[in-house]
């Protein structure tokens, strides 16, 4: 067959061709042979398993790459104000969770493969800690829609929810029964967790945004009715959180000393409880219940208490402590049971670490099966027995049984919500349903986030209220829900970075094209499977990475002899010098990091550095298809996994 006159004068070139070819031939068969292809690189986006695993839904990645460096501030914005921002896109607390977060991010990290996982809470602390010695402050929203949102419950959930719809231009009003915002930052984490400083500030912070409005000191459904909360605003979120604890689930596990993790901590965080007993047990094996025991620790105990003023006493809210029993206390024996192993425990890893430095004795694969009670009906003992998981279900191991003393049994085994006055919320389990928009089935306008839901992790409160907080938006907008991608989180968005740079492709009103590589209305060979794909690191090429210890932060954990009324912040902040270095371990999974790996090792100078002016994070190199053979070179040696072969555009 005769060769075309459009095909003679079109550029050849050697994807096309070899030497001395002269018509189209079939390439299905010759794509895989030898060496070379006719595939070349196409550069694709895909989701880190950090961003894939934060509940949050943050881009870790992101003000990762800002701190090291690689992706460059605006003209007259710091780095760390470039990251405070990307950071608290979705998170407007990096101060308070990059402390207490349990880090999913971490385990799923990448680097786990080549030796650490990268510090990520150690950056985001720094980045918050940063923003507050700065004054940095968030951006004053749009224009006001005109709507109005009450918002139940002003925790990390409601405040959360709070920040999202004033960005969209919603009022809210935030109903709370406490004196003080905060929620489990400020009455379920001890203060030398959360310092109280720094919590203040990042809630303040979100306050001065403006149009959000604070009623404390109230409780819906009890000072305020449903009806007429309906009435006054346009929906309604709950953000309730689980206030509640269960009661051991054994002979006698309602007797007066027993008492709940979750109204122990809101106790001593209230400032009520001064001391405690002098052998408290907890039972448990999470967060709580290491906050607990910490805390027994830390309180000590007085050996001539008046019986009226129990600890079980204070926490049932009947009376408070004298301040003055601070200064005559004693140490107390505490004791931490678990169900599981210690490696399976599901606090984190430092934190049972730190107890056990501070003199928490730790029980671990027993089970409680009863409350020892003297004659007065007092808890004196907890009998326990080592246990195996029946299909999940603990089991006392006959013949096993031993007895703790106790004078005070904390129970920290789950948390529920107090729905009394909203019982028509109340789905049975003392907790509210969501569809999947975070709506309330059969409750039109009205919405739902964080524990009240399921009880979980802050860091997955603080994600829901911003779903939810976009589905409002969709609703007071009349707008219908959109469909959540695959990969839920943060989605690098390659046409966002070129809108913000100046480097936008042009309009298309041209003609029939042959070939896009230097076309101005077009992304060349770039792909965006971030919402359909984490990238594993079996994908990457970690031979390029080498080993690089991680930068820890440091620690004040004091000794058995130290602890008693030791509340002094725990963890001291990475140094900007660290930060930068710690972020510099970071991988960028997915996303180019401007090794130079492709450039140096391509045996054509096929792939070249995009021009500074035309380049952006996400568009650092492109490919010359007309001398690219498809070795797969490139692809080969890219660290990050960004490479593929394909077909590309030509």
């Amino acid at each position: 067959m005769a060769t075309s006159k459009d095909e003679m004068s079109y550029k050849l070139t050697f994807r096309n061709y070899d030497d001395g070819d002269h018509e189209w031939g079939n390439f299905g068969d010759q794509i895989f042979e030898g060496d070379a292809s006719h595939k070349c690189p196409t550069y694709v986006h895909r989701t880190p398993p950090c961003q894939g695993s934060c509940p949050s839904g943050e881009d870790i990645r992101g003000w990762l790459d800002i701190v090291r460096g690689i992706e460059k501030p605006p003209e007259g914005v710091s780095m760390q104000e470039y990251a405070f921002r990307r950071s608290t896109d979705a998170n407007p607390f990096p101060s308070m969770m990059g402390r207490v977060c349990p880090a999913p991010c971490q385990d799923g990290c990448n680097r786990n493969h080549v030796e650490d996982y990268v510090g990520i809470n150690a950056v985001e602390q720094y980045i918050g800690d940063t923003a507050k010695t700065e004054g940095f402050t968030f951006e004053k929203g749009p224009a006001l829609s005109g709507k109005k949102v009450a918002i139940i419950g002003g925790g990390p959930a409601g405040l959360s929810a709070a920040y999202q719809l004033r960005r969209k231009g919603h009022a809210s009003v935030i109903f709370d029964d406490h004196e003080e915002l905060g929620g489990m930052f400020r009455y379920g984490i001890p203060g030398y967790r959360t310092p109280r400083d720094f919590l203040d500030t990042e809630i303040q912070r979100i306050l001065d945004m403006g149009d959000i409005e604070t009623r404390m000191n109230t409780r819906v459904g009890r000072d305020v009715s449903i009806e007429d909360v309906e009435k006054e605003f346009d929906a309604v979120i709950w953000a309730l959180g689980c206030q509640t604890g269960r009661n051991l689930p054994v002979p006698n596990g309602d007797a007066p000393n027993c008492v709940s993790g979750v109204k122990f901590l809101e106790a001593f965080n209230k400032g009520i409880l001064k001391v405690t007993a002098n052998k408290v047990v907890c039972v448990g094996g999470g967060d709580t219940s290491i906050d607990v025991v910490s805390v027994a620790r830390r309180l000590g105990q007085i050996p001539t208490l008046d019986n009226k003023e129990a600890p079980e006493h204070v926490i049932g809210g009947y009376v408070a402590h004298d301040a003055a029993y601070a200064a005559a206390r004693e140490g107390a024996e505490v004791t931490l049971t678990s169900l599981f192993e210690r490696e399976d425990m599901t606090a984190a890893e430092h934190e049972v670490h730190d107890a056990l430095h501070e003199g928490v004795r730790i029980d671990n694969g027993v089970m409680p099966v009863e409350v020892v009670l003297n004659d007065a009906g007092r808890a004196v003992a907890l009998r326990m027995a080592k246990c195996e998981l029946d299909g999940g279900v603990p089991k006392p191991v006959e013949g096993t049984e031993y007895e703790i003393e106790c004078d005070l049994v904390v129970s920290a085994i789950g948390q529920g919500g107090d729905l009394e006055g909203l019982e028509q919320f109340n789905n049975g389990r003392g907790l509210i349903d969501a569809d999947k928009h975070y709506q309330v089935p059969g409750k039109e306008g009205h919405f739902v986030c964080g524990d009240i839901i399921r009880p979980h992790l802050l860091t997955t409160a603080i994600g829901q209220a911003s779903i939810c907080a976009d589905s409002v938006d969709y609703y007071l907008n009349n707008k219908e829900y959109s469909k959540r991608p695959k990969v839920d989180v943060h989605h690098f968005s390659l046409l966002e970075k070129l809108q913000e740079t100046g480097l936008e492709p042009t309009d298309y009103d041209v003609g029939e094209t042959r070939g896009s590589d230097q076309a101005e209305f077009s992304v060349h060979n770039y792909e965006d499977r971030s919402s359909q794909e984490i990238i594993s690191a079996d994908r990457l090429f970690l031979a390029h990475f080498e080993y690089t210890p991680r930068i820890q932060r440091d620690t004040v954990v004091p000794s058995p002899d130290e602890v008693l009324g030791h509340f002094e912040e725990r963890v001291i902040g990475l140094t900007d010098e660290q930060a930068v270095e710690e972020a510099g371990r970071c991988m960028s999974c997915g996303m180019c990091f401007e090794c130079d790996n492709c450039v140096i090792y391509c045996p054509q100078d096929a792939v070249f550095r995009v021009k500074k002016d035309k380049s952006t994070t996400g568009r650092y190199v492109d490919t010359n298809y007309d001398r690219c053979i498809g070795c797969h070179i490139c692809a080969d040696v890219c660290p990050t996994g960004y490479i593929d072969m394909a077909l590309g555009d030509h």
